[in-house]
């Protein structure tokens, strides 16, 4: 199997890239590309929105994107009213919530470590005192192995909270 590299790429490249991205949406879930369009057009203009993609000879093999949602807004709210109550206190000061909302592995890929370095990648240039993961489709088995913990549904994002553990 070919070898994988990781890439960050900048707000601008992430829209380029918006139909390869949606594809793979497609394939590692098997839904339609449109809702994700809509939902990744809104993403990318959020605060400090940051993409990491993999890969290889064979193409895009892998897509892990977030932001920081807008401290007051529904979404941070949402978020934040499922925290326990240090980590919900932590995300009071601006900028201190990064949300993951899209994991994409195409499945050959999987098992292979993808998925853990993009987002050791991703998460290495945000000081965020709280990680949560509100990925809307699948991504538990990854999470559970990254040892988060489930808060729960967050209906803002359509999809369930995942607390990540604090660092330290």
């Amino acid at each position: 199997m070919a070898e994988v590299f990781l890439r960050r790429l900048t707000r601008w490249q992430a829209e380029q890239q918006r139909h390869g991205v949606a594809n793979m949406y497609v394939e590692c879930h098997g839904r339609d590309a449109a809702g994700f369009l809509d939902r990744f057009e809104r993403h990318v203009q959020e605060p400090d929105f940051d993409m990491v993609t993999a890969d290889s000879s064979d193409g895009l093999v892998g897509c892990l994107y977030g932001f920081r949602p807008e401290r007051g807004g529904e979404l941070h709210e949402s978020v934040r009213g499922l925290l326990p109550a240090d980590a919900a206190v932590a995300t009071s000061a601006a900028g201190r919530l990064f949300l993951l909302v899209e994991l994409m592995v195409r499945e050959e890929y999987r098992g292979r470590g993808v998925a853990t370095r993009m987002r050791d990648l991703l998460l290495a240039r945000h000081g965020a005192d709280v990680v949560v993961a509100g990925f809307a489709e699948g991504g538990q088995d990854v999470l559970r192995a990254w040892g988060c913990t489930k808060l729960g549904e967050v209906a803002a994002a359509s999809g369930e909270a995942w607390l990540f553990p604090r660092a330290g």
